[in-house]
């Protein structure tokens, strides 16, 4: 093909409209993008322990230090440490395992508001006995 010819088809080309069609599978990609970001953004959020029935409390805050353990009481009194199911007793010593040397742990007490206070102040006494570890108590806000 020649330079004439190809510059007489390139000016037959530039006086011709934009097709829709072309646009089209971009769209595609789009919405499927948009589609991808708006899914995964629904799983960001973090949960720290087991779903409770919070008591709600209205001094509560925010903690700026982030957990490193969670232990979570259920209606039942079932007691579960990072959501693997452990006995009231053995609170203190699977605690301990978790201590790293030379850093502080905070435990996140998630207790529904129907657990017996006895059944708490015990889970709190043994934390309290271990050094280091730092106790914060979950609560839901107005």
């Amino acid at each position: 093909m020649s330079r004439r010819n190809r510059r007489r088809q390139d000016a037959d080309l530039s006086d011709q409209p934009i097709e829709i069609k072309n646009v089209v599978p971009l769209l595609d990609v789009l919405f499927a993008l948009l589609t991808f970001f708006v899914l995964s953004s629904l799983f960001l959020n973090r949960t720290e322990g087991l779903p409770v029935n919070l008591p709600k409390a209205q001094s509560g805050a925010m903690q700026k230090t982030p957990a490193r353990a969670t232990i979570s009481v259920n209606e039942k009194t079932e007691v579960f440490l990072n959501k693997q199911k452990i006995g009231i007793s053995e609170v203190s010593d699977r605690v301990k395992q978790l201590l790293e040397p030379n850093q502080d742990l905070v435990v996140v007490l998630n207790a529904d508001r129907t657990v017996q206070h006895g059944d708490i102040i015990q889970i709190m006494d043994q934390l309290k006995q271990i050094p280091r570890v730092k106790m914060a108590i979950a609560t839901k806000n107005n």
